[in-house]
């Protein structure tokens, strides 16, 4: 199937309150335009280097979300223009990004990403330090970022309700955040679901899925 038909199969299949990210990250900017032109607008990639590239070339209505693990020192690079950074997973991320927002007179949304894997390899904060970041004045303070939901990534396991449980506890967390209401913070969105697993994801109550290898196919990482 072409990338056109592969985008239009999973779009008939969400419902109408889950946004699409189409993770393009290691595709070239051929295959993403197929996805462009067959209507798609929301794009996630992983490193901050190829995003800028990109977005260097693709057209300028794109929304690019970051969804990989971000460096302090790299947020600079995509300030000017990137709709959404998923994964921030610590108070000094969020100043860099707010820092770097307000040199460019701009607010820049963001996801906190909590830890909901057993995996070590899974970056995030756990529920309490997310809790008390959102309720500090220092988070407060910031002018130029806005908190707008979460995200979270699953273990990498065939055992679903292991997945769902993972994703119940996002779920939780969220509707426990989103208590916490403030000019920088309103919780909309919870980020969790990918092309493994993201039926499961909107099952429990995800509103936003990054989806690649179901689009694009599988990934060439040589």
């Amino acid at each position: 199937m072409s990338i056109k038909e592969n985008l239009q199969k999973i779009k008939n299949t969400l419902p109408h309150n889950v946004t699409l990210v189409a993770v393009s990250k290691t595709k070239p900017v051929e295959d993403i335009l197929e996805a462009y032109h067959a209507g798609q607008r929301i794009f996630g990639e992983n490193k901050i280097q190829e995003m800028v590239d990109k977005h260097e070339v693709m057209p300028k209505d794109i929304q690019w979300h970051m969804i990989g693990h971000v460096q302090t020192n790299k947020v600079k690079y995509m300030a000017p223009f990137v709709s959404l950074i998923h994964g921030v997973d610590s108070l000094k991320l969020l100043k860099e990004i707010n820092k770097q927002a307000q040199k460019l007179d701009r607010t820049i949304d963001c996801l906190l990403q909590l830890k909901i894997a057993e995996e070590d390899s899974k970056f995030g904060m756990a529920f309490a330090e997310a809790k008390a970041l959102l309720l500090s004045e220092e988070f407060n303070a910031m002018k130029h970022i806005t908190v707008v939901g979460v995200m979270g990534m699953a273990t990498f396991t065939e055992d679903d309700v292991q997945i769902k449980a993972e994703f119940t506890k996002l779920k939780t967390a969220f509707e426990s955040l989103k208590k916490i209401q403030t000019a920088n913070c309103k919780l909309q969105t919870i980020s969790m679901g990918m092309s493994s697993d993201y039926e499961i994801a909107i099952a429990c109550g995800s509103t936003m899925i990054r989806v690649g290898s179901s689009i694009f196919g599988e990934r060439n990482y040589n």
